[in-house]
């Protein structure tokens, strides 16, 4: 069998499509992106990658390869909400592991706060600098970013009022709290996680083992706050655009340290984000050209930039755009490494996997073994899109992350996103040429998640923010959802 490669897998937060210089980007958006375009350049750059509409649900996604609604990780993780990656879930460190593999969380994780939710209670021998909330749970308390946060209020301040800080722990230990975060130390926050992943990958190198690293950047979550060496150093001068230009020296930082310890051709690095830019709370957001935002169905909200280097093995300069996603990194990650993905979960029930195996695309060999996508928004029980080739009906048109879901009233909206990748112009029956035709097939595709969720059941939600039960087939508001959808798929067929 071939060598198992080693795997950095970077995940950053919220980098909007049309960010970096390799999407039009770049120096075009007013922050060079110099490291990241380098790796795009001498790598694979994908053009219709997916990740998931907002963070919990993408990160769990990526580490799971499971739908986030399987896991019942399906909405951001708050302070006080308790619960977190249920522990009967694979990961992709504790598939790894069975390749005996050394592994190491680094950075936000974002999927729970309970103590079997922890990256050492998911296949990570080790953590460090492990934030468990997006940037905002650490400075709703902060007076210069919130003066009049009602700081007498008992209740309010329980919650928010001593959010846990920054953790590093390892397998089969109580992880331990470092340090507290605030608008004081989140400047320093990405540079904490870069100088911890060059010392893992140091002590990695020539080991008999191989690793994998799981390295997750805070920022570019809102609020934006730049380290004191990239204030201003965007030509935007913005808070974001600055931390932007930090990102990229963060990654180049690590790829340079790969390159000097001479373990490129043994190594795979995979760089991404969890979703789509967050437009509602412009201008701290990233940018992307296609329609919505972050928390919608619409391409604005999952479709992310995506990078795959591994030199010698991955051809430089190759563009993708079939359609690949962050559920397809369990897949692919496990069979590289030679091993077959669990029929069983970590507690001895049957599970399923929604992920891909894209090693054979990453190689040249063939292209994505996948030829559709699911859209779904934290509220949805079944999709609320779906894309099969260049086709993609959508029934939750909701264009914002801020208020209630909106659905088509009859049929959906659908798009050819070759001909209009900014969902632009609904061709269901307006077009010179009606496409009512496509129903069945998109009617198909969709809904034939539906049996699967009675065959390997989905957990329990797992944040208190969320007020209906379980995912059942057979709940009457799931059902109600079906039959709205059905009727839109079928009425003008």
């Amino acid at each position: 069998m071939a060598k198992k490669p080693n795997i950095i897998l970077f995940m950053s937060d919220d980098v909007g499509w049309g960010d970096l210089g390799c999407y039009g980007g770049g120096e075009n958006r007013g922050a060079p992106t110099p490291n990241l375009d380098r790796l795009a350049a001498e790598g694979l750059q994908f053009m219709s990658f997916y990740g998931q509409p907002s963070c919990t649900p993408g990160r769990a996604a990526a580490l799971t390869g499971r739908l986030p609604i399987r896991s019942g990780m399906t909405t951001v993780a708050f302070p006080g909400d308790g619960g977190g990656l249920p522990a009967p879930e694979w990961t992709l460190a504790s598939v790894l592991k069975k390749a005996d593999y050394a592994t190491c969380h680094i950075g936000k994780w974002h999927l729970g706060e309970a103590d079997y939710a922890m990256p050492t209670a998911h296949g990570f021998d080790e953590m460090y600098n492990t934030t468990l909330y997006h940037l905002n749970a650490y400075t709703y308390t902060d007076k210069a970013f919130n003066p009049d946060f009602p700081f007498d209020d008992e209740a309010t301040m329980k919650m928010w009022g001593n959010v846990i800080g920054a953790l590093d722990g390892k397998a089969g230990e109580e992880p331990t709290e470092v340090e507290k975060l605030s608008s004081e130390n989140i400047p320093f926050i990405d540079e904490k996680s870069t100088d911890r992943a060059i010392d893992y990958i140091e002590a990695h190198a020539n080991a008999d083992e191989p690793f994998f690293l799981y390295l997750n950047t805070a920022k570019l979550h809102q609020p934006n706050i730049p380290h004191p060496d990239f204030e201003g150093a965007s030509m935007g001068k913005s808070k974001f655009l600055d931390s932007l230009v930090e990102l990229d020296h963060r990654v180049g930082t690590v790829m340079d340290k790969i390159r000097e310890l001479g373990i490129a051709e043994d190594t795979l690095v995979v760089w991404t984000t969890d979703n789509g830019a967050w437009q509602d709370v412009y201008p701290d957001c990233g940018y992307t050209p296609y329609r919505g935002t972050k928390g919608t169905d619409y391409e604005g909200g999952s479709r992310v930039p995506a990078i795959a280097w591994w030199p010698g093995t991955i051809e430089a300069g190759r563009r993708n755009s079939e359609i690949v996603g962050s559920l397809d990194l369990m897949a692919t990650f496990a069979s590289l490494a030679g091993v077959d993905l669990p029929t069983e979960d970590r507690e001895g029930e049957p599970t399923i996997f929604d992920s891909y195996d894209q090693s054979a695309l990453l190689k040249g060999e063939s292209g994505s073994t996948r030829d559709h996508w699911l859209y779904m928004t934290e509220t949805e029980m079944i999709p609320g899109a779906v894309r099969v080739g260049k086709w993609k009906a959508i029934w939750n048109v909701r264009d914002q992350w801020r208020g209630p879901s909106s659905y088509t009233a009859i049929v959906p909206e659908l798009f050819d996103l070759w001909q209009d990748p900014q969902e632009r112009y609904d061709i269901f029956m307006t077009s010179f040429a009606e496409k009512t035709w496509q129903a069945p097939q998109m009617a198909a595709r969709l809904l034939s998640v539906l049996p699967s969720y009675q065959k390997y059941p989905n957990r329990p939600l797992q944040s208190a923010g969320i007020s209906y039960a379980m995912f059942d087939v057979e709940d009457a508001q799931v059902q109600q959802q079906i039959q709205k959808m059905l009727h839109g798929l079928t009425s003008s067929a």
